[in-house]
This record gives C-alpha cells, structure tokens and sequence, in this order.
C-alpha cells in the first residue's frame, strides 16, 4: 500500500481511531461529556475526510477495497448518520447508571464496519466488515441490559444474524468452489463465461441471497425486525434501521452490477418477487400493530422494497434513485426514532401509540416534527420522502418494470392508514386523567442538542422535498455520474 492509498482510508481511519481512543480514554478515567464531546468531533471529522480524498477517488487499494465515489458518497452518509445518532443520544444514555461511554465505541466500530461494506471488492473484506458490523449490533441492541425486551431483542439477532452469517459464508464458499476467485471483477469474467447454470453456482447464489436477505429484513427474512426494533434502545434502533441496512444495500448494488445482474433472469425475478413482497407484507403487518417501534419496524420492510425496485432498475436511473431515496429515508428515519428517544424515560421507551395520545397539546414542537418524519415516510409531497418514491418509481417506469411500480403505489396507499392512526392520537385531546403524567414525562427528556438535531432534520425534509435539485446534482455527480458507472464498468473487468 502506498501513502496515497492510506490517505484515501482516511474516513475508515478516523473511524477505527476514534473508538481505540475512547477505549483509552474510558480506561484513564470514565466521563460521559468528554467521550459525548469527542465523538461528536470524530464523526464530523470522518465526514469532511469525505470530501478531503474525493479527488482520490476511484482508486483501487489492493484486491479488497475500491475507494470511489460512489464509497465515499455513502460513507458520508453514515458518519453524518452518526453524528445525529449521537446528539439525539446525548441525553438518552447520559440517564444509564453505568458504562455509558461504550455505547460510543460500538457505533463507530459499526459505522467501520458500514464504511467496509461500501467500498469491499472482494468477498474477503465483506465478509470482515459484515462481522465488524454485526458483532458491534449485538451488544449495541442490548445495550439497555437491565431490561429484560433489550436483552431479549439482543440475543434473537445475535442468533439470526449467526445463521445468516453461516448462510452468506456457504454461499461464498460454494461460489468460489466453482469460479475459483473471491474478487468481484474476476468472478463477473467467470460468470460471462458461463453464466449461473451449474448447480454449484446456483446454491451458492441462492445462499447468498438468503443471507442478504437477513441482513436487509426483506420477506421472508424479516421475522426478527419487529422484535428487534421493539427490545432496542430507540438511538441503537435508528442506527440499525440506516446505517446497517444501508451498508448492506450498498454492497447489494456494487456487487450485482459488478457481475451484471441483468444478464441472468432468475435473478430478476427472484428480487422482484422479494420487492413486490416486502412492499405488500411490510405495509399489511403494519396495520396490526399497536407499538410504534414495531410500525416502524415493518415500515422500513416496505421501504426496503421500494428500494429494490430501483436496485433491478439499475444502470443510472437505479444509481441515482436508490442514493436520493436512502439519503430521505436515513434523515426520515433518525428523526423520526428521534422524537422517541427524546420521549421516553430511562426505564422504558415511549413506545405505544397511547403514549402520544394528546401529544399536540402537551409538546406542540415534537408532535409537529413526528408528524413530518410520518409523512415523509408515507411519501406525502413537500417532504423528501415524496421525491424519493416518485425518483424510484421513475426509475421503475424507465426500466418497465411495470408490475413493482403498481405494487409500490398500492403499498404505499396502504402504508398512509398506519402513520395516520399515529398522527391522530398526537392531535387527539388526552384523558383529563393522564394530563399529568404525560406532561411529567415529556418534560423530563429535554435536550438541548436533541432539539437542534431534530430541528436540522426537519428542515433538511422540507428543504429535499421542496428543493431536491441540489441534492439530486450532488448524486449526479457522485454515484450516478456516467464516468462512475464507467468505474464499476472497467472493475468488472479487472482494471484497477
């Protein structure tokens, strides 16, 4: 490795240092300010490194890496990802009787292993950067060990996650078995060859796809979604829902369009199949429940199938739909698991519709941005969410995959019924009986650098909603500019 390749890490460096750091800094003397104050230093710094190597890119580091555009593009999603994690956090974990300062650590470690995911070109350093992820999540959703739901929650993912992790690492075995490489370009000139026709191949695609499955809590893999996200502390929550997930769809892109997903039609129609699923089962589920985690939870099973009808658009349509659409759902996302952080108590989180019940005339900021962040996810206009969903349903249309875009405008009607049963009981008058108790306890989670956060994110809805040509000029020259598909097309065939 050269200098110039070190400094084209720089943002996984940052990552990687800041949390050694703070393990020093913990083993010196615990104080909650300063790690809270030094995180938030770090994650910005990683963010700006972003752009301080963009001129770098594309630049291939060795077989495992490809620092590009598109990488760096959904770094700086992350770690600005982190930051707001973090200052929606401040005042959450600061009311933890013990180890408050780890949780820190955790999140840049899973933010690392995020950042791996988004620039691996090869299965080696997928594989390491999907474990660097995963094993920070499982004591990360935990976190809250002295509820009994954290706990739980910790070990259901810790042992789905395990068997899917044994799922992808079979698939990639059975697929090096029969291509003979683990490097992505390599293995897309095997399969141009070939193609996916020996049984080999086919179980190895079919276990890997299972194990993406998991990982992404697409149907029918997303048993473990609403549990998780009820059991988790409502920070490790947002953090899981954006950044987890979005390390692995970015992974899922570069490595399907690497080895030209449109050449093979059984694998079209088995993402098609997952899409149309999620988008349907994610929203139906929805409407059943009565905890807000959970309704967010099968939200976002729907939200990731909306995602992969711009994943089987592909080529530039696909690149640039799925960026816009990731970016409004990270900001919808954090904000809205945001006003629950900010509502709920150090035993239990405020997470049944009953809690918000009267919201409006109690705290008439948060419920007017809950309120934002619902129709943001529901994809009403004047909010980001809108503009994604029609960016990936133009893509869809392009790529005629007419079938998905129906299922997606239907879904999407289905999906408005369960964030207006939230909205209602936020403007709804509350019981003369629990007025009370309610003011007690949305008074008591105030926080100062919670309210700026939500408020920058709220305006960053709007602002994206109203105003998405900025943004959308942004991804047009990152990730879904002609010279980076022109990337990805010359890493296919081995170039460097």
């Amino acid at each position: 490795m050269t200098g110039t390749d070190l400094m084209a890490l720089m943002p996984l460096w940052i990552a990687a240092g800041a949390s050694i750091l703070i393990m020093l800094s913990i083993s010196i003397r615990r104080s909650y300010g300063f790690v809270a104050s030094l995180s938030l230093l770090a994650s910005a710094a990683a963010f700006v490194s972003v752009f301080w190597v963009a001129h770098l890119a594309p630049l291939r580091i060795t077989s495992l890496l490809v620092i590009d555009k598109f990488a760096l593009f959904f770094m700086g999603l992350f770690f600005a990802s982190c930051f707001f994690v973090f200052l929606l956090s401040h005042s959450y974990f600061g009311a933890l009787p013990e180890n408050r300062e780890d949780f820190f650590i955790l999140v840049f470690l899973a933010s690392l292993g995020a950042g791996v995911l988004a620039s691996s070109h090869h299965f080696v350093s997928f594989f390491l950067g999907l474990e660097i992820l995963s094993i920070s999540l499982y004591t990360l959703i935990s976190y809250t060990r002295n509820r009994r739901e954290s706990v739980e929650s910790g070990i259901k993912y810790l042992v789905l996650a395990s068997v899917s992790a044994a799922f992808l690492l079979f698939g990639i075995a059975l697929i090096y078995a029969e291509s003979g490489t683990m490097d992505f370009a390599a293995m897309a000139a095997k399969l141009a060859e070939g193609g996916i026709r020996t049984p080999l191949l086919f179980l190895g695609f079919s276990l890997l796809i299972v194990g993406l499955g998991f990982k992404l809590a697409v149907v029918p893999f997303h048993i473990w979604t609403p549990d998780v996200y009820q059991g988790a502390p409502a920070p490790v929550t947002a953090f899981v829902s954006t950044v987890s997930k979005g390390g692995m769809f970015t992974f899922l892109f570069r490595f399907f369009m690497i080895v030209d997903m449109t050449r093979y039609p059984s694998l079209i129609l088995i993402f098609s199949v997952i899409s149309a699923a999620s988008m349907l089962a994610g929203n139906l589920l929805a409407l059943t429940q009565n905890n807000v985690k959970r309704i967010l939870a099968y939200s976002s099973i729907s939200h990731l199938g909306y995602l992969l009808v711009a994943f089987l658009a592909g080529g530039r349509s696909g690149i640039e739909a799925a960026s816009f659409y990731l970016v409004a759902y990270f900001i919808t996302t954090i904000a809205a698991f945001g006003v629950i952080t900010v509502l709920s108590t150090a035993d239990s989180d405020a997470d049944r519709i009953e809690d918000y019940r009267g919201m409006f005339w109690r705290r008439p900021w948060m419920a007017a941005v809950f309120t934002v962040a619902l129709l943001s996810l529901a994809g009403i206009p004047v909010t980001a969410g809108f503009i994604g969903k029609f960016y990936v349903a133009a893509a869809g249309i392009k790529s005629s995959s007419w079938f998905l875009v129906l299922v997606l405008i239907i879904s999407s009607t289905i999906g408005l019924y369960y964030y207006l049963r939230i909205i209602v009981a936020m403007y709804s008058q509350p019981e003369t009986e629990r007025k009370s108790d309610l003011a007690v306890s949305f008074s008591s989670r105030r926080s100062l650098m919670a309210g700026i956060a939500l408020a920058v994110l709220i305006l960053l809805l709007v602002w994206f909603g109203v105003h998405p040509s900025g943004l959308i000029r942004v991804i047009k020259t990152t990730v879904g500019a002609p010279n980076g598909l022109a990337v990805i097309s010359v890493l296919r065939g081995g170039g460097s």
